[in-house]
């Protein structure tokens, strides 16, 4: 059907996955903190939405191929527990790869996928434009179907774990009519683990979560995505009676659990929706909810710039023993 012009698109697919493969392997410093049985880079299908298109249901937008980098931690034929990580603005960057190494020191696979580089993004901190925040969640529910038919990972084991816009796409991709219109038939993530998300925009429905754990991890002192709207929308959850948690960490900053970052760094030009207040229209648009005007990161007024990430080695490691204690109590690990 496709004969004649299968090469060409074969090869320019294959262009991309190796490019986005060989970015996951320079990144990553694989058996740095944990030895690994194997590790396996996979190209998987997925779609560039907006996030109206998202919100309507569309289900084809812009094709595209990603790749991802699975880690099988120990040798054998069982099937282990395995954690999917989004990460943030900043793309694939050394404290994503810091938790795959360490969920891999437990015995639990990962699957750290670039949802970047084949759509021509280096990064989005300076313009959120690039991308609809609401794409990645498309790219999680692909991820989640490809790695759940591996003959090493258990299908009913797989949490979900994201980073700022990442920890947005892991927190709201357990709505339940998100999961309808985009999720894969008979799947389900087993916990939603979102570090300091974005929660500023009030979702059609967003009270009808995923009957798993929800566990959000932020810190106090978070300039560029501010805790308070987060605290609102949890209680809202928790008046539903979902299984929802939010542990803040007194004096800790944004990308609180990279310990690279031993100093404070100050993004001038980090775009920032900390003053706005958003909300969902009947018709998908993402809407200022003061000025009911279309929102967009270059031309709503409320943006801002100026931000800064930096570590916090005790909120660090107290969000390690409260996320392996989820993992031991919800994976079924030791």
């Amino acid at each position: 059907m496709y004969r004649g012009s299968v090469p060409c698109f074969w090869f320019l697919r294959m262009r991309l996955v190796i490019g986005t493969a060989l970015m996951l392997a320079a990144l990553s410093p694989k058996l740095g903190h944990a030895e690994v049985a194997r590790v396996e880079l996979h190209p998987f299908q997925s779609t560039t939405l907006t996030d109206q298109e998202f919100l309507i249901g569309k289900k084809e937008g812009k094709p595209v191929i990603l790749a991802g980098e699975l880690r099988i931690p120990t040798l054998g034929t069982d099937r282990l527990p395995a954690v999917v990580l989004v990460h943030g603005s900043g793309g694939v960057s050394g404290y994503v790869d810091d938790w795959a190494q360490w969920f891999n020191a437990m015995g639990v696979a990962t699957f750290e996928f670039d949802s970047f580089t084949a759509r021509g993004i280096v990064n989005t901190v300076n313009d959120q434009d690039q991308l609809g925040r609401l794409a990645m969640i498309v790219d999680a529910y692909r991820a989640l179907e490809l790695i759940a038919k591996h003959p090493r990972i258990d299908p009913e084991r797989i949490a979900l774990m994201g980073f700022s816009r990442g920890g947005t796409a892991a927190l709201y991709a357990s709505l339940k009519r998100f999961q309808r219109m985009h999720g894969p038939t008979g799947l389900a993530f087993a916990a939603y683990i979102p570090f300091y998300p974005q929660c500023g925009v009030r979702f059609i429905d967003d009270e009808d979560v995923a009957d798993k754990s929800i566990r959000i991890f932020h810190g106090a002192a978070d300039d560029y995505v501010p805790v308070a709207p987060t605290r609102l929308y949890v209680e809202r959850l928790r008046k539903a009676g979902k299984d929802v948690q939010l542990t803040e960490y007194a004096d800790a900053q944004h990308v609180f659990d990279w310990a690279m970052l031993k100093t404070p760094l100050k993004l001038a030009q980090g775009q920032t929706a900390r003053n706005c207040q958003l909300e969902e229209a009947a018709d998908g648009r993402i809407i200022n909810s003061k000025t009911k005007q279309p929102f967009g990161w270059n031309s709503d007024s409320c943006v801002e710039r100026g931000v800064t990430i930096g570590y916090n080695a005790q909120a660090h490691s107290e969000a390690q023993k409260a996320v392996r204690e989820l993992v031991i109590t919800v994976l079924k690990t030791k």
